[in-house]
């Protein structure tokens, strides 16, 4: 009996740490809201993706920035995603906003207190840029994960200056990833003849077209690359 209750006990344990894994494992990094949660303002079978990198927007709601281009909004996963396109791309853009990290919702970036260098991860670069609406809320954030607080010009200047030496770092990254989705596509995908002129544009007709069953997030990210540059 004593054996009995021995083993059960451990089968208990083993259970209770094969679910606080799994929840390791499922836990949304701090960028991320789900789905249902994020505010998307482009239009279009793209919507969901940062027309610049291709990554999925509500993975990284509260780094995301969007403007209007024409008549339309751009949304961009980060400050870098939207500077690049103003900078490398020749976008003219215009009412530029930021998610603000407390509403989760969309202010006009010249409002915006931004924390630049906290422990909580950045998008697209190292150094993380969050925005807030209200300086208090900036200060409580900075006070937690620290970071100094920016205004927008200031932000933007900096990811101008850095933008080459970023834009190098990443391609690096992007290569790599370019390979992981080549071997996910060859091995997990239907095969498909079409070229894509953008990764949001791939990841798009990709979901779409259910090409690679119910494939998300970093697999999904590196399939849509790869066939972007195939």
């Amino acid at each position: 009996m004593k054996k009995l209750t021995m083993i059960l006990l451990a089968l208990i344990a083993i259970s209770v740490t094969l679910n606080a894994n799994e929840m390791k494992k499922t836990k949304m990094a701090y960028q991320a809201v789900p789905a249902d949660q994020a505010t998307i303002l482009q239009k279009g079978e793209e919507k969901s993706y940062c027309p610049i990198c291709g990554m999925t927007l509500s993975l990284f709601y509260k780094t995301n920035h969007a403007a209007k281009s024409s008549e339309t909004y751009k949304q961009y996963c980060s400050i870098h995603c939207m500077v690049e396109d103003i900078e490398l791309n020749g976008a003219k853009l215009s009412d530029m906003k930021v998610v603000d990290n407390k509403s989760l919702k969309f202010i006009n970036v010249k409002d915006a207190f931004y924390v630049v260098g906290s422990s909580k991860p950045g998008t697209m670069t190292m150094l993380s840029k969050y925005g807030f609406a209200n300086l208090d809320d900036a200060k409580a954030f900075k006070e937690k994960n620290g970071g100094e607080i920016k205004n927008f010009d200031e932000v933007y200047a900096m990811v101008a200056k850095n933008m080459k030496k970023e834009k190098a770092a990443i391609a690096k990254k992007q290569a790599k990833m370019a390979q992981m989705g080549e071997k996910l596509y060859n091995k997990m995908c239907k095969k498909t003849d079409m070229s894509f002129k953008s990764t949001a544009e791939a990841k798009a007709y990709i979901t779409k077209n259910n090409l690679c069953g119910n494939m998300k997030g970093k697999k999904l990210q590196a399939v849509g690359i790869y066939l972007s540059r195939r």
